[in-house]
């Protein structure tokens, strides 16, 4: 996965934490914007969401989190 994303990621899930709480899920959509600006990144994150980890739909923030900060 590209630094960029693991970034991404945990900027997104920090926002969502902090104004939703511990409680937040949220899917891999939640870390692009409506248009398709960037098709390779959402593929990487749609590959490591889905293909390799089997995650449902919506995981919860912390969760995701935590998984991309053991990724090192």
């Amino acid at each position: 996965m590209r630094k960029i994303l693991k970034q991404k990621i945990i900027d997104v899930c920090d926002k969502k934490l902090a104004s939703k709480g511990d409680n937040v899920g949220l899917s891999f959509y939640a870390f692009f914007s409506n248009k398709n600006s960037d098709p390779e990144l959402l593929m990487d994150a749609a590959t490591w969401w889905i293909m390799t980890h089997k995650l449902d739909h919506f995981e919860k923030a912390k969760k995701i989190k935590r998984m991309i900060l053991n990724m090192g």
